[in-house]
């Protein structure tokens, strides 16, 4: 299906007709020092990552959510790594990632993102693209996740863990698919649009953070 077809269709409201599709490659959880290494490595040889991250929810209405964040999520299409940062905090060479211009980071409502992890950890955040800023460029409408995955990709995502707790010690197997999900399908919906129509460098210029 191509952009102009996928402008075309009304967006699905009842996403259960949609497939249920998660992350099916290689989920990593880094705990350690140790494990940074390896991941790093990785991860630096890639020129296109997913990207997102989860906070402890505030269940206190009305109150922001000053808690910091304790999961980032750096996905390619086979593995996907989810650092505990509530437990070993932002190692340098993933900080040196988030830092890159030479590596393409994909997510959604980043500036989000980045307020909350600037806020504890000092880092200078390039090669950032953000698929609502994306969004318009190709008339779309819909900036959530959930709805562009369905309306781009055709399938329905689950958000069931999104206000699970972050900070157990232990993550749960659906927390973290759901974490992997959520990165992964960023990076899916961009690379889905940009093999259509890639985008023109004044919208690259408008995308990049």
């Amino acid at each position: 299906m191509n952009v102009n077809e996928c402008l075309e269709e009304p967006y699905l409201e009842a996403a259960t007709e949609l497939p249920v599709v998660a992350f099916g490659g290689e989920i990593i959880v880094v705990n350690s020092q140790q494990q940074v290494k390896e991941a790093a490595s990785y991860l630096a040889a890639q020129p296109m990552l997913g990207f997102d991250t989860e906070t402890k929810p505030r269940f206190v209405s009305g109150e922001r959510n000053n808690n910091n964040v304790a999961l980032l999520q750096l996905t390619t299409d086979e593995r996907a790594y989810l650092f505990r940062l509530n437990k070993i905090g932002l190692p340098k060479r993933i900080a040196d990632l988030l830092a890159s211009k030479k590596i393409f980071k994909v997510g959604a409502a980043i500036h989000e993102d980045m307020r909350q992890l600037q806020a504890a950890y000092f880092f200078r955040p390039a090669g950032f693209v953000d698929i609502q800023r994306v969004a318009p460029c190709y008339g779309l409408a819909e900036k959530g996740v959930k709805k562009l995955a369905a309306r781009i990709l055709q399938i329905h995502i689950s958000k069931n863990q999104q206000l699970s707790n972050w900070e157990n010690p232990l993550l749960t197997r659906p927390q973290c698919l759901y974490a992997a999900t959520d990165a992964w399908v960023c990076r899916e919906i961009f690379l889905a649009l940009q093999r259509e129509r890639p985008l023109t460098d004044a919208e690259w210029k408008q995308v990049m953070r």
